[in-house]
């Protein structure tokens, strides 16, 4: 028996050393996550629970918090026509431009990764889009397209392609393609960036095998360069799924919701009833539907990145 309990004492006392020698460890890594966890709270805990309360309260630009009530405010936004109406519109706007956008993208990655040196010359120049501030190309854009004196027109008129000006922001078709012209502009040189990355990362020896086993362009493409870079694309498409739900600057500059409504995406119409009509607890409770919304689009893109994660493993 004091053989046992010597043993047992031991055995507490290298627990109890190991469990001091590990405290001020757990203190030092604390320590440095405690920044980032402040970071967090102040510019997403924070900003939530605020946007609750005034979801929840009677709210306006200049006199928030003013009376509780309830779910008021989300039963009348989702009986509102013209603000699932602007929902509807900017679902469609983001999942078909940033689709097209990460298809033209990734071709163009394609091109410059053939090219090899020169490929990364190239890069520099697409960048220039990029580095426009939103603001400048909204601004450019509709110098562009203006009916009168403007670049599109002169140029369709000169060649005879057209008769009159055609004033292509004042349609609502014309209108939503203008602003998707414009973003395809702005962000494709962002995915082409990314899409080079996700490439680059292949390994050569693959593609020097399978021209070894005889497969052509199209078969390397489709069953080596696809497969390995899947996951990556789908993860650039969520990406830019969720800037395009942003959609607000160029709206703003271009069309400004119109013609009447025909172009007003839900981040706009949360602006206009929140700064123009100052009810900031409508535009709160409508921030957290469409957020919500958001949620429900980006899901599937979620797993469908996963499964390609899965595959790859």
């Amino acid at each position: 028996m004091t053989v046992f309990a010597a043993d047992a004492l031991r055995l507490d006392e290298t627990r109890l050393a190991t469990r001091r020698s590990t405290l001020p460890a757990r203190l030092s890594r604390a320590l440095w996550i405690a920044p980032i966890m402040l970071a967090l709270s102040v510019t997403t805990l924070y900003p939530t629970i605020f946007l609750l309360a005034l979801a929840f309260s009677k709210s306006t630009l200049g006199r928030p918090f003013r009376g509780f009530v309830g779910m008021k405010h989300f039963a009348i936004t989702l009986q509102d026509p013209l603000f699932l109406s602007a929902i509807g519109r900017s679902v469609a706007y983001a999942l078909s431009t940033s689709l097209l956008q990460l298809a033209l993208g990734f071709v163009i990655a394609l091109l410059f990764s053939s090219l090899l040196k020169a490929g990364r010359f190239l890069m520099s120049l697409v960048l220039l889009p990029l580095m426009t501030p939103p603001v400048m190309v909204g601004v450019a854009w509709k110098l562009i397209l203006a009916p009168a004196g403007g670049l599109l027109n002169g140029t369709l008129i000169k060649y005879g392609v057209i008769s009159e000006p055609i004033s292509f922001l004042g349609h609502p078709s014309l209108a939503w393609l203008a602003i998707a012209v414009a973003d395809l502009w702005q962000w494709t040189p962002f995915i082409v960036i990314l899409c080079f990355a996700a490439l680059s990362t292949i390994p050569e020896g693959v593609h020097e095998a399978a021209l070894v086993d005889g497969a052509n362009a199209w078969q390397r493409f489709r069953h080596i360069t696809l497969p390995l870079v899947a996951a990556p694309l789908s993860s650039i498409y969520l990406l830019k799924l969720i800037l395009s739900f942003k959609l607000f600057d160029l709206v703003y500059i271009l069309t400004f919701g119109g013609p009447g409504f025909a172009t007003t995406s839900a981040g706009f119409s949360i602006y206009r009833r929140a700064i123009e009509q100052f009810d900031v607890g409508r535009a709160a409770a409508e921030t957290i539907v469409y957020g919500l919304v958001i949620g429900l689009a980006t899901l599937p893109v979620v797993r469908l990145h996963q499964h390609f994660e899965r595959r790859e493993a």
